[in-house]
């Protein structure tokens, strides 16, 4: 026992005395550190009363930003010191491998708040939770495989500080990479969705409640998620469309610059119905009508046939909705406008009957006509649709 007390007391003296200067540096300095980082919690205790969020991500990262606060303090006196010094360089390779870890485990904690702060915002408590529980469920998922890349990031870091050991950390760098390889190649569909929705957002051929037609069906854009787009149709369904069918394939979007519209009414009349009184009719009705932005009121011939022309009534308005209804109102009030003052109007089909005698040779003698209900002959049907 007297022997390895005097061979201790010996190692003890013959310590550098600028060791001590520098351990008692180190000290007030982690001391400094500690203080500050105390500090600055309280204070952001007391801000954390009137935001909830703030809270949340402080009690995440309280613990780990006490431990790493006095060992940057500590770092910067380490560094300060003399290379001369006995063991410096492993004093500074082992503060080094601790402010690593300490930080990885402050980048994954504050990670891991973030998750905390949303439900904090969007509790899944309310009523209707459904935006809620989609926000916590996606933040969970991201968290959490953001935990498990720095952790990975973290561990080959420190590794890498040791010469020996350096190619582990080196191996563990270069299978991550091949791993994202393996992993982007199975999923390519899914980073595919990830590129369109980069191209999307920078580009914006689609924006939130941009009013499109896709696959032939109407409605608006409602989400624009990572990966999908749900298009909210007009009787309340929803369409999910993949991200990269927008970049790949056509589709109308009425929107894009500006939501006026113009839209069509088609009506079917006689060739005899005169077109200026109806273009005065449909002049005075648009102007009564709150739909109508009063740019475009038309009314023209667009088709005839053997039976009856074509009437296009072209109205424009401030957006879609509105030209929906606008269009409903016009078309409704102009066919009782034509049944109340015109109705002999209307498309007819007409049939001559002609006696036998004074057909052509080769041509077939007219049917009788059906009998009527008392027993008379039937008049040639007119009116209707053709």
């Amino acid at each position: 026992m007297r022997a390895d007390w005097h061979a201790w007391v010996a190692a003890w003296d013959r310590v550098d005395a600028a060791w001590w200067a520098v351990l008692a540096l180190a000290c007030v300095a982690a001391l400094l550190g500690w203080l500050g980082i105390r500090l600055l919690d309280a204070i952001g205790r007391r801000s954390a009363k009137r935001a909830p969020v703030l809270n949340v991500l402080r009690l995440a990262t309280h613990r780990p930003a006490n431990v790493l606060a006095p060992l940057l303090a500590v770092a910067v006196v380490m560094s300060s010191a003399s290379d001369q010094l006995d063991g410096i360089i492993g004093a500074r390779r082992l503060i080094t491998v601790s402010i690593v870890v300490v930080m990885t485990w402050l980048l994954m904690k504050a990670v891991g708040a973030v998750s905390d702060i949303v439900s904090v915002v969007h509790p899944a408590s309310d009523t209707d939770n459904l935006s809620a529980r989609r926000l916590q469920t996606q933040t969970q998922v991201l968290t959490r495989v953001m935990a498990a890349v720095i952790a990975l990031l973290g561990v080959a870091m420190a590794l890498m500080t040791f010469p020996q050991v350096r190619h582990v950390g080196a191996s563990l760098l270069a299978s991550a990479g091949l791993a994202g390889i393996v992993a982007g190649l199975a999923a390519r569909p899914l980073l595919g969705n990830l590129i369109a929705g980069l191209q999307i957002g920078l580009t914006q051929p689609i924006r939130l409640d941009d009013v499109v037609i896709v696959q032939g069906e109407w409605g608006r854009i409602e989400e624009i998620n990572g990966t999908y787009v749900v298009v909210r149709l007009w009787d309340e369904r929803r369409l999910v469309v993949p991200l990269e069918w927008w970049t790949q394939n056509p589709f109308q979007n009425w929107t894009r610059t500006s939501s006026n519209i113009l839209g069509t009414v088609f009506l079917w009349v006689d060739y005899r119905m005169p077109v200026a009184p109806l273009r005065a009719e449909l002049q005075r009705f648009c102007h009564d009508q709150p739909n109508w932005d009063g740019r475009v009121c038309e009314l023209v011939v667009t088709e005839s046939t053997e039976r009856a022309m074509q009437l296009r009534c072209l109205i424009s308005s401030r957006d879609s909705g509105q030209n929906w209804a606008l269009r409903c109102a016009v078309r409704e009030h102009m066919v009782n406008h034509i049944q109340a003052t015109m109705p002999d109007y209307l498309p007819q089909i007409r049939t001559t009957w002609a006696p036998s005698e004074t057909l052509q040779p080769g041509y077939p003698a007219a049917m009788p006509l059906p009998q009527g209900p008392a027993g008379g002959q039937g008049v040639a049907p007119s009116g209707g649709l053709p």
